[in-house]
C-alpha cells in the first residue's frame, strides 16, 4: 500500500483554459519525490491539493489509505517564502505549530533545539527574522515544518530564491534530515539538477499531466562531489532534453 496516492486529481482554477487533469501519484514510506516542470504547469497547485489546501474537483489523496480533505498535523508545508512571522524570534517562529495547539510542551522544546542544531542555526534562537539572511530564514521554516515530526512533508520550491551555494548546502541539510526522520517527501523545483541530486524518484509535469517519471539510479547518501559525476551531467542533460520535447 502506498504511504501517499493521488488519485485522479483534476483540478483548474477559475478563469484558466486548462488546469490538472487525471492525475496519479503514489510515492512510498520515505520515499524522496520531486515534481519537475517549468514555471505554469501546476506543480505548485498540485502540492497544495495534495496538502487539503485546495479541494479537487474530481479525485482523491489518501495518507496511509486516509482521505486527506483539509490541512492535517501529520503533514507538513514549506512555502516558497519562508513566511515568519516578523514580530517573532527564531525561538517562537520555530515552536508556532506547538503553540497553536496550546503551551509547547518539554519534549517539543527539545525537538525544536535538535532541529535548530541539525541546520546550524542554534545560534540564531533570539533574532528576528528581518536579521537573517535568505538561507537562514529557509532554515528556519523547515525547522518549524518538522517540530511535530509529520510524516509528509511537501515542499514548493523552498530555496527557488537562494544563491547557489547555499541552495547545495540546504539541499545537502534537508536530505540527512529526512533520512534521520525517515520524511517522505513530495519536493516542487524547477531545477533539474536540483531533482536529479535530491529525488529517489521524479515525474516531470507538462501542460496539468505527468508526461513522464523515472527513478534515479545515482548513488546514496549523495555527496557534492556527485555533481560532477558523468553519470550525473548525463541524466541532467537526458532530462532536459525530454523536456525540451514537451514544449
Amino acid at each position: 500500500m502506498p504511504f501517499l496516492q493521488l488519485k485522479q486529481l483534476s483540478y483548474r482554477h477559475p478563469n484558466q483554459h486548462s488546469g490538472l487533469q487525471a492525475i496519479n501519484l503514489a510515492l512510498q514510506k520515505g520515499e524522496f519525490h520531486c515534481l519537475l516542470g517549468r514555471s505554469g504547469c501546476g506543480k505548485s497547485t498540485l502540492l497544495k491539493l495534495a496538502a487539503g489546501l485546495l479541494k479537487p474537483q474530481s479525485g482523491h489523496v489518501l495518507l496511509e489509505n486516509q482521505l486527506i480533505t483539509h490541512p492535517a498535523q501529520q503533514i507538513g508545508f514549506v512555502f516558497q517564502n519562508p513566511t515568519l512571522l516578523e514580530w517573532l524570534t527564531v525561538w517562537d517562529n520555530v515552536l508556532l505549530p506547538a503553540t497553536l495547539q496550546g503551551k509547547p510542551t518539554p519534549t517539543q522544546q527539545q525537538q525544536a533545539q535538535q532541529l535548530l542544531h541539525e541546520l546550524d542555526i542554534a545560534d540564531l534562537t533570539s533574532r528576528y527574522p528581518t536579521q537573517l539572511s535568505g538561507g537562514q530564514q529557509s532554515r528556519v521554516a523547515i525547522a518549524r515544518a518538522l517540530l511535530l515530526q509529520p510524516p509528509l512533508l511537501l515542499m514548493d520550491e523552498p530555496f527557488a530564491a537562494l544563491d547557489a551555494l547555499t541552495r547545495e548546502q540546504l539541499q545537502d541539510s534537508l536530505l540527512s534530515m529526512c533520512a534521520q526522520h525517515q520524511s517522505t517527501v513530495l519536493f516542487v523545483t524547477h531545477d533539474i539538477s536540483e531533482a536529479l541530486y535530491l529525488a529517489h524518484r521524479l515525474s516531470v509535469l507538462e501542460q496539468g499531466q505527468i508526461y513522464h517519471q523515472q527513478a534515479i539510479a545515482l548513488p546514496q547518501p549523495r555527496t557534492d562531489a556527485l555533481r560532477s559525476q558523468p553519470q550525473f551531467i548525463e541524466l541532467a542533460n537526458s532530462l532536459r532534453g525530454l523536456i525540451k520535447e514537451l514544449i
